[in-house]
């Protein structure tokens, strides 16, 4: 549960070698590619991307310099020391639920009045017994399941959800299809209690993608929370299946639009705000 002032003490979504590749996928350079036009060999590349890493400060500021990252945030990802902002102003509890993804995790979370045993679920992790684990004791109902994309390890627990909750309204993003799920395009608002959330239409990553924007009404100065998917990630961001032009467009949008001390809230690794990673963030620049 997060009301007061938390640092996160997780594991990044992605290392240095992740960060590489997916900025080789941007710029649409293989290794060979880029060793020529950074000066560091392919050797050093590919070694980087398996997580050997041997590279000089001079050759991190090529890499940056052609593959247009922030040197910064690249050079601290090199390091082994990213660095996480205070989460703090949320006007509500946050009770992140992590559960295990490959070598690192999935995030869904419960959105609620600290008073109050009701909430609201963004995601719902791949495996209801997992998610079981994790659960907030003292969240026992549903008002609504807000889902960012229809991959498994964002919605496959939520038949689990449904049957442990109830008749709970389900909403996705346009064009997912997820059955029984009431679809919600750019700007749609809807009023849960106290909470107001709005939905950011923010395809990239896959075709049918939102973001949902967590506010409350009543305290105004409170900070807002960006449920972001797998769209911006502390340290890096989501991979562009869909559209890689699309995915920048949206990334530059949520960075620039909202407030510098919104939480944000990621499909993988730890909380962050949109302050820290537009200092920090390898791949905004």
């Amino acid at each position: 549960m997060m009301a007061g002032v938390v640092i996160e003490q997780i594991a990044l979504e992605d290392e240095l070698g992740d960060v590489l590749e997916k900025a080789m996928r941007y710029a649409c350079l293989n290794d060979h590619e880029l060793a020529l036009r950074s000066g560091v060999s392919a050797e050093k590349i590919r070694d980087a991307i398996d997580y050997r890493y041997d590279l000089e400060p001079a050759e991190l500021h090529r890499l940056a310099e052609v593959l247009r990252l922030n040197e910064v945030g690249l050079s601290a990802l090199a390091q082994g020391h990213y660095p996480l902002p205070e989460i703090s102003g949320l006007p509500f509890c946050l009770y992140p639920l992590r559960t295990p993804h490959g070598v690192g995790v999935a995030n869904a979370y419960v959105v609620a009045d600290c008073a109050l045993s009701t909430g609201l679920l963004f995601d719902t992790g791949a495996d209801i017994s997992l998610l079981r684990r994790v659960w907030p004791k003292n969240i026992r109902r549903l008002e609504a399941v807000f889902i960012t994309h229809a991959e498994t390890e964002h919605m496959g627990a939520l038949q689990g959800i449904l049957a442990e909750f109830g008749s709970v309204p389900v909403f996705r993003p346009e064009g997912a299809t997820i059955e029984g799920a009431l679809a919600l395009g750019e700007g749609a608002r809807l009023s849960f209690g106290g909470f107001e959330v709005k939905t950011l239409r923010t395809p990239g990553h896959v075709e049918a993608h939102n973001c949902y924007v967590v506010t409350t009404p009543r305290v105004p100065a409170g900070s807002p929370l960006l449920v972001a998917g797998d769209v911006l990630f502390a340290g890096s961001v989501g991979a562009p299946y869909f559209c890689r032009h699309q995915f920048s467009e949206h990334l530059t949008r949520l960075l620039d639009q909202l407030p510098q001390g919104a939480v944000v809230a990621p499909g993988h690794g730890p909380l962050t705000t949109i302050a820290n990673e537009r200092r920090f963030n390898p791949f905004v620049v």
